[in-house]
């Protein structure tokens, strides 16, 4: 097999370990997008949750 040849070869497996890769890597990071985003809904709903209790606590004193 001559050396360009060879060289062409592993050029397209690097492009394609590549592509891979940043493939593998936007889904962690939509992954981690979404994870996040219900750790923030479920934050907030806490933070409601104990805002509505302190208001009643406070309109019955």
């Amino acid at each position: 097999m001559p050396n360009n040849k060879k060289n062409k070869t592993a050029e397209n497996i690097k492009d394609t370990a590549g592509a891979a890769f940043h493939t593998a890597h936007s889904a962690l990071e939509t992954t981690e997008d979404a994870a996040m985003g219900a750790v923030d809904a479920t934050a907030d709903a806490v933070k409601n949750a104990t805002n509505n209790e302190n208001n009643k606590k406070n309109n019955r004193k």
